[in-house]
């Protein structure tokens, strides 16, 4: 057990727990396959188009007869489903729309605004400087090519590109349930009328929703009272991780970690050397993982973004990055460090010329939620940095 985990012991003790514990497959249809991650790949079983087709509604013809003023008899149709089965002869057209099989011996389309038809012949009007209207065969993608790699989070684009290769289901890891605790008699739920002293159970219902866009079912498990037993009694939900919000510092009523203790979870590492979030904990009993994250709000959202979603990436066997960190210069200059790392809620945006610029909240409190309505990164800083000033490169973590 440690006592104060670095950043980066932390992460890797999450990450190896995670992995061991990892939930395994199943299969789901595509219409279930939502925010799932893949553990295969997701191969195209036809190409697409599967034929060269049609991207206009018009006539398919020979490119050569495509002289303006020149006549040409209709002799057949092809429409999307019922293609022509013949061929196209010099000094014909086949009336075509959009999405259906180019007959064979075409090598255009005269689109119909381009055209006058008279009975059963169809004249040229406008001139054609080249072949086109025609959308070749797999131009999108061909049969046996990879159209989703394994590790890839199914979106609906996703789910529509496997449609398309005539994929009907998807291997994905099982979906972990995580449940969320919040605890301290001085909390409430949102919309309570507010007695001296009690404060708004702001993160649980944030956290929730995170673990759902993250790809894992939330489990609420309420807000238990500052005593061992309420604590112990909700720990007995299904769940493959309990996510604990509070009561893990050292007060007299700071009765969480016993109460973990209580129900068999060892503990893996008891504090993390980070800006906000020093109370975060990590533990596990035989069935369940334990995260404990602090109770000022920004100290738990930021936790939540460094921890709890490596968590859950590694119960569902997510690939290991192979990126580098992502970086952007700062728009203001940034105090040097401490001893711990630091993440400071900020802004990132692109210049005129495509660089990227991120500014920092003016106030970093550990308690303050209101930078979060903005915020769509965090700045990190190492432990002992020294002071940055404006336009310095500096290390970022992306939050939506």
């Amino acid at each position: 057990m440690i006592r104060m985990a670095s950043v980066e012991q932390a992460l890797d003790l999450i990450v190896r727990y995670g992995r061991e514990r990892a939930l395994g497959l199943e299969t789901v249809v595509l219409a279930a396959a939502e925010g799932r991650r893949l553990a295969e790949a997701v191969v195209a079983q036809v190409s697409q188009p599967p034929a060269d087709v049609s991207a206009m509604d018009g006539y398919a013809v020979r490119f050569t007869d495509m002289k303006l003023g020149a006549t040409l008899k209709v002799t057949g149709e092809s429409r999307a489903g019922v293609p022509f089965t013949g061929s196209l002869k010099p000094g014909e057209a086949i009336r075509i729309f959009t999405g259906a099989y180019v007959p064979a011996g075409a090598d255009h389309v005269l689109i119909q605004e381009d055209t006058k038809l008279e009975g059963d012949h169809v004249s040229v009007i406008f001139e054609q400087p080249r072949p086109e209207n025609i959308r070749r065969s797999a131009l999108d993608f061909s049969r046996g090519a990879t159209l989703v790699p394994a590790g890839h989070v199914m979106s609906e684009g996703a789910i529509s590109l496997a449609a398309a290769g005539n994929v009907a289901k998807v291997v994905v890891a099982k979906t972990p349930r995580i449940g969320v605790l919040a605890n301290g008699d001085e909390l409430v739920a949102p919309g309570a009328d507010l007695a001296p002293g009690q404060v708004v159970n702001s993160i649980q219902p944030a956290l929730l929703a995170l673990i759902r866009r993250w790809g894992a079912i939330p489990v609420d498990l309420g807000l238990s009272r500052d005593t061992e037993e309420d604590v112990r009694k909700r720990l007995a939900a299904p769940c493959d991780v309990i996510v604990s919000i509070g009561g893990a510092s050292v007060g007299d009523y700071d009765v969480v970690r016993t109460a973990f203790a209580a129900e068999g979870f060892a503990p893996i590492f008891e504090k993390i050397a980070v800006k906000p979030g020093k109370p975060t904990w990590f533990s596990a009993n035989a069935t369940m993982l334990a995260l404990g994250l602090p109770g000022n709000p920004a100290a738990a959202m930021v936790t939540a973004q460094l921890f709890l979603r490596i968590l859950i990436d590694a119960l569902t066997s997510a690939p290991a990055s192979t990126t580098g960190p992502q970086r952007a210069h700062t728009a203001t200059a940034l105090p040097k460090t401490g001893n711990r790392e630091e993440y400071l809620r900020a802004i990132l945006t692109l210049d005129s010329e495509g660089r990227a610029h991120i500014r920092a909240a003016e106030n970093q409190d550990s308690s303050l939620l209101s930078p979060f309505l903005t915020a769509n990164a965090l700045i990190r800083r190492p432990p002992n940095t020294p002071a940055a000033e404006p336009g310095a490169l500096v290390d970022i973590i992306m939050l939506r």
